[in-house]
């Protein structure tokens, strides 16, 4: 159940006046815009102990000073990938003692989840304009003319570096900030290369791609898989064949085929 948000001692106080002049409840309510049950609590905490102000908690105090909190919500903001164990480390060098949990509990109250990083492609500023340009060029196009297109791209199924999974600590809806994110590159690390095509009618064929690629060698590929998938997805006449600035996409010999 999520916390109620305390009165301020100003509304308390105005609670009780308005009851002292002769006020019910149910108007007291109505002219502040509070709950009957919280005038109601306020007015009977009054009478009994004649004070408005709320009384110490029980409970054990926060193990974290509000300034360590701010330390470690700014590490966490500038590298989302940091551990709850570098955490607990620089809290430790600020003279402050405590676990992995009470550190992992104290970023969660602010909103902040650990999450597995999402994995993006590594584009450049020319890369990302691009991208941009297209999306708005077709921004307004009808749906009716994306079920003509047919996507094809190459891809490696592990990226540089490890394949492991990264952790982040992120907010929600932010799992797409580049800070949030592993970028990826099609060179490198990686042990198999695939080629594979898809509609909205479907997936096409997948290609295992064992030797490096050229430019005869991709329009071999699409010889021998795109066609036969355009036919099978049952896409008719008219249809649009799109994959990216690759320079064997670019070629030539790719355009002529």
């Amino acid at each position: 159940m999520a916390k109620t948000k305390e009165l301020s001692k100003d509304t308390r106080d105005k609670i009780v006046h308005l009851h002292k002049v002769g006020k019910g409840y149910g108007e007291i309510a109505k002219q502040l815009g509070e709950k009957r049950s919280t005038v109601g609590a306020i007015i009977r905490k009054w009478k009994k102990l004649n004070m408005t102000v709320n009384l110490p908690r029980t409970g054990a105090p926060c193990k974290i000073s509000p300034r360590g909190v701010s330390m470690i919500l700014r590490k966490v903001r500038n590298q989302p990938r940091t551990t709850r164990g570098e955490l607990v480390n620089d809290l430790k060098r600020a003279g402050t003692t405590v676990s992995k949990v009470t550190v992992g509990n104290t970023l969660r109250r602010h909103g902040l989840k650990s999450c597995m990083a999402r994995k993006v492609p590594l584009l450049k500023p020319a890369h990302v304009k691009a991208r941009l340009k297209f999306a708005n060029d077709h921004l307004d196009d009808p749906e009716e003319s994306w079920e003509k297109v047919m996507w094809s791209d190459e891809t490696k199924m592990e990226r540089f570096g490890h394949n492991s999974t990264k952790r982040v600590w992120r907010k929600k809806n932010d799992e797409y900030h580049p800070k949030n994110t592993i970028p990826t590159v099609k060179h490198g690390g990686g042990s198999i290369m695939l080629w594979g095509c898809f509609s909205a009618h479907g997936t096409g064929r997948l290609h295992c791609i064992k030797e490096r690629m050229t430019r005869a060698m991709y329009c071999k590929i699409l010889g021998n898989n795109l066609l036969p998938s355009v036919r099978a997805l049952k896409m008719g006449r008219g249809w649009v064949f799109q994959h990216d600035n690759d320079p064997k996409h670019t070629a030539r010999i790719t355009k002529e085929w």
